[in-house]
């Protein structure tokens, strides 16, 4: 019976991962039952560790150690490669205001914690470890940790400790901040979604087909290569050509010569339609179906660029029209149709809409790949990499004068940041990004359900004894008052004077606190990207300002 002893108190490599697992499961089947129609999700491992870990169960310390960051790695770069694309539109959007409303948060709960240390004479280097609980931020923790060390000698376990009572509250503190937002101000979650939808519709370019007919004598005798060139600056794609003398459709290609009365299928954006109907003549009324006759050899199919040799290239590069007298009229990614412009670019994973002779698109097929197959693999080598860059990043320490500890990103700062960079630009660099959703959110979730049991066992020991005996009720209690006061003041201001979409909102919150359950807990409720991406903006800037901070506080009191 030893190795049933070993297995379950033991301090192996087994031992950790079935402790792990066992706490992961429990959790999760806790975390659907509903109270009052709210669920926790995920969060709830993290309290199941604690339950598992007040009754003895360890892991070894190293171990421990290694799996939290790792998890916390994995789910941080997940998030970063799921928002990267559409994170710097919405910085440019909205994302001062954002990042303005997080450092207010970041603010008023150092304001707070000081306020509580004046009037209850609790020591700094507790209430700080107390506030990095109270916000889930562990680099504030570790950075409070090492100053304090540096500066006296020696550690105050009451900053590890007080960081263990109030972390359990702060995640649900600020879930129930998110929750009372949404009570006071009677959030409509259908029209919130609608409201992103909407706004996105804005934001992005779509592919509008429409029908034309030539008057304009200054085009008249002119190929559509040189009418594209006088119309450079505007998106737009000639995709067939209707000779008003023979009555044919034909394929339009860039030696097509326009007449008085030829009519041409054109798909540009929304922007540049009246351009370009000013410029050509004048818009008819002409069903898609009618450019393929019956009896043309014409077929239009859409085909995914699948071969890795084709990521980064643009659509120019390809010659299709000269090569095989095709035409791209659309490109659609990630659901949205684009505008098969000459300069974009191609990743892998877009769905190009082909025009031709049936022969013709079967080669651009060929040339394309559009193998669902090879979309199913996974691009490992683009995940480590940025993984290890991340790290690399997050170690760099970032001095300042003054302050005699320099200030890192971490290990979840640095490949947040590394993700959101090569989801966006990585194509440019021949990095294959495109991972499917079902791929990115397994690989999210498990991160995060790794990181909370990991913190959940290892405050589990000593967390009762600190409560009843230490005073840690009064650090609970403090911890939820530096929790909610910010979060309930900026997140009113945000709503009610600045109008922000509550799922951003939630994002904010949940990034201005570092916390991932509370943003797991928004993207399960919200059901779209955009609280991960409110999270994404302010992230980084608050990352920095938590470990700053809580440096600071140690640096100020105890120099």
């Amino acid at each position: 019976m030893n190795w049933i002893n070993e297995l379950l108190w033991g301090n192996g490599i087994a031992h950790a991962i079935l402790i792990l697992s066992v706490t992961i499961a429990l959790g999760i089947q806790l975390g659907k039952i509903k109270i009052f129609g709210v669920s926790l999700g995920v969060t709830l491992v993290l309290f199941v560790g604690i339950v598992l870990g007040h009754f003895g169960f360890r892991i070894n310390e190293e171990i421990l150690h290694f799996f939290k960051e790792f998890g916390l790695i994995l789910f941080v770069f997940s998030v970063g490669m799921q928002v990267g694309p559409g994170f710097f539109s919405s910085f440019k959007k909205g994302g001062i205001t954002l990042n303005l409303l997080a450092c207010g948060i970041v603010f008023l709960g150092a304001v707070t914690m000081l306020c509580i240390h004046y009037i209850t004479g609790t020591p700094i280097a507790t209430m700080v470890g107390i506030m990095s609980g109270a916000v889930t931020n562990t680099p504030g923790l570790g950075a409070a940790q090492q100053a304090f060390s540096d500066l006296m000698g020696s550690t105050d376990p009451t900053i590890a400790l007080g960081y263990a009572v109030a972390y359990p509250l702060g995640v649900v503190g600020i879930i129930l901040s998110m929750l009372l937002i949404r009570y006071i101000f009677r959030v409509n979650m259908q029209k919130e979604s609608d409201l992103i939808a909407e706004e996105e519709s804005k934001q992005v370019h779509g592919a509008t087909p429409i029908s034309l007919i030539v008057k304009n004598p200054a085009i008249f005798d002119k190929t559509i290569g040189q009418v594209s060139a006088l119309l450079a600056h505007r998106e737009f794609v000639i995709s067939r050509y209707w000779n008003h003398e023979t009555s044919k459709i034909e394929i339009a290609t860039a030696d097509t010569v326009l007449r008085e009365d030829d009519k041409i299928f054109v798909v540009t954006t929304d922007n540049d339609t009246e351009t370009i109907k000013t410029f050509i003549g004048l818009e008819i009324q002409m069903d898609r179906k009618q450019w393929i006759p019956a009896d043309s050899e014409f077929i239009s199919k859409r085909i995914i660029v699948t071969k890795p040799e084709l990521n980064g290239k643009r659509l120019i590069d390809l010659q299709l029209r000269r090569l095989l007298a095709v035409n791209i009229t659309r490109l659609n990614r990630s659901g949205v149709d684009l505008v098969a412009a000459p300069g974009l670019t191609l990743q892998i994973g877009d769905r190009l809409t082909v025009v031709g002779s049936e022969p013709a698109v079967a080669k651009a097929e060929e040339m394309l790949g559009n193998s669902l197959k090879r979309l199913n693999e996974p691009n490992l080598i683009t995940i480590f990499l940025g993984i290890a860059l991340g790290i690399i990043l997050g170690s760099i320490p970032i001095a300042f004068p003054g302050i005699p500890q320099p200030v890192k990103l971490g290990l979840a700062g640095g490949p947040l940041i590394v993700a959101i960079l090569i989801s966006r630009f990585g194509y440019h660099y021949k990095l294959i990004t495109y991972t499917t959703q079902s791929a990115n959110l397994m690989l999210r979730e498990v991160g995060i359900t790794i990181f909370l049991a990991c913190v959940g066992l290892s405050a589990g020991e000593g967390f009762i004894d600190t409560i009843v005996n230490k005073g840690g009720v009064a650090w609970i209690g403090y911890g939820f008052l530096i929790t909610i006061i910010p979060l309930l003041l900026i997140g009113f201001i945000g709503r009610y004077f600045f109008k922000i979409n509550y799922f951003t909102l939630m994002g904010l919150l949940a990034g201005s606190t570092t916390d991932p359950p509370a943003l797991a807990y928004a993207n399960a409720t919200a059901g779209n990207d955009s609280p991960a991406v409110g999270y994404a903006t302010v992230y980084p800037i608050t990352m920095f300002l938590r470990v700053l901070v809580a440096q600071l506080m140690i640096l100020i009191f105890y120099a």
